[in-house]
């Protein structure tokens, strides 16, 4: 099956194996469930909803993994954007402690069905490092600690010498350690996720845009450019990608370009000084950079990057130069590849759940941690559209919300990314 836009360049691909044979939608086909969105959240539904003998069927615009969910920094960070205090006070006791413990649990549910299916896509838990560039940061960074580790988290507080041997720079001021998070190459890990939902039975049909969606006796049909797909029910989960399908949704988020740029395999005097243990670092910041070393020894450095799609390490020159900032060994490595994505943006930095009717659920707005928050929402997602409002999802179900002045977001994104460099410069 030829895509209907190429995959980005990432490094990913080097290493992943093949996309599992997903042919477009052909004529009229019926579904107890649809799911619109080959990523994370709909692959790994369909291989719940499939695993408990229902009919389902998933319809992905290019193949699956090509957004976001493909193309991420592979990163298994747990938990939600906000404190635990912060989560808990927003949304009470009882769903805000339930919001806790889940959040804090998605990497290990995914090691989990990581196992379970015997996918190969270089899983390591290395842990996760949050790293404070500011002593600002710093404080942060360490009220967080407190509040994951009075709750019994396996979360350590990093001194500023901790935090050089956890990272090998000595450009932080301390840092918070989870042991529970990790990394992997996420399109190794999308392509398995596939190939064990169509063993559980499920149909998957890329290169299927959806491009109307209307009520239909039955339910629900969706229209694609070759043929008709009708569904009791749906889940639409398309994330930085999604469209005017179901009126009103786009605005609700703001899509936002994260980029990626990677070395070529660093050579072992190199690779023995970076970050041997292979944690996934992130910075504490309003425009966080994050980075890792992956399973083959290269340096994969992320962050915000331009608005388009890119394809080499040249648009991103900040990250590279800052690499050599952090290690001055890395003087004379090629960095070999550049690629962006799209993620979703929501205005309040909350995931969102949104049950428009019955037989609707919608799920978007991972904000940049949707590989293990994606992976473990599904399984509640699947619980949600078997049993209805009988099944207790864990994080809170809202309605959508149009974000005000939405047409102006890449003017509004690109001030806002710089007016947080030149914040996070001045460690304030």
């Amino acid at each position: 099956m030829t895509p209907s836009r190429p995959l980005p360049p990432n490094v990913y691909s080097l290493d992943a194996p093949p996309a599992p044979v997903t042919p477009p939608l052909d004529g009229t086909q019926r579904a107890s469930v649809a799911i619109i969105g080959g990523g994370i959240v709909g692959l790994t539904t369909a291989l719940h909803l499939a695993e408990a003998g229902t009919d389902v069927v998933v319809l992905e615009a290019n193949e699956v993994g090509w957004g976001a969910s493909g193309n991420n920094g592979g990163q298994l960070n747990p938990g939600l954007k906000f404190d635990p205090d912060t989560i808990e006070a927003t949304w009470g006791p009882d769903l805000g402690r339930r919001m806790v413990a889940f959040g804090w649990d998605t990497p290990n549910r995914t090691f989990a069905l990581i196992e379970r299916l015997g996918i190969a896509c270089d899983a390591h838990r290395g842990g996760t490092v949050r790293a404070a560039r500011s002593a600002k940061a710093r404080g942060a960074v360490e009220a967080t600690a407190r509040q994951c580790m009075v709750r019994g988290l396996p979360v350590t507080y990093l001194d500023r010498e901790a935090s050089r041997a956890a990272t090998s720079t000595d450009a932080y001021f301390g840092a918070m350690r989870d042991a529970s998070g990790g990394n992997l190459n996420p399109l190794a890990y999308s392509r398995g996720l596939a190939r064990a939902a169509l063993a559980a039975g499920a149909r998957i049909h890329g290169g299927t845009r959806a491009l109307k969606l209307a009520r239909s006796a039955s339910g629900w049909s969706i229209q694609t450019a070759t043929g008709t797909l009708l569904a009791e029910k749906i889940l639409i989960a398309t994330n930085g990608f999604t469209d005017d399908l179901w009126q009103g949704l786009r605005q609700t988020l703001v899509p936002v370009y994260s980029a990626i740029a990677a070395t070529e395999p660093l050579g072992e005097d190199i690779r023995a000084s970076i970050m041997t243990a292979r944690p996934s670092v992130y910075e504490s910041g309003r425009i966080t950079v994050y980075y890792r070393v992956d399973a083959q020894g290269r340096l994969l450095m992320g962050g915000r990057g331009p608005m388009r799609p890119i394809s080499s390490p040249d648009p991103i020159a900040y990250l590279t130069d800052y690499a050599a900032r952090l290690w001055p060994q890395l003087k004379g490595v090629r960095w070999t590849h550049g690629w962006n994505s799209q993620l979703a943006i929501t205005k309040d930095h909350w995931p969102h759940i949104h049950e428009p009717a019955p037989d609707a659920l919608i799920y978007l707005g991972c904000n940049g941690r949707g590989v293990a928050l994606g992976t473990a929402i599904a399984e509640q997602l699947a619980g949600r559209l078997l049993q209805g409002g009988a099944f207790q999802l864990d994080l809170p179900v809202v309605p959508p919300k149009p974000i005000a002045f939405h047409a102006l977001w890449p003017l509004g994104v690109q001030a806002e990314i710089l007016r947080g460099r030149i914040l996070d410069r001045l460690g304030l």
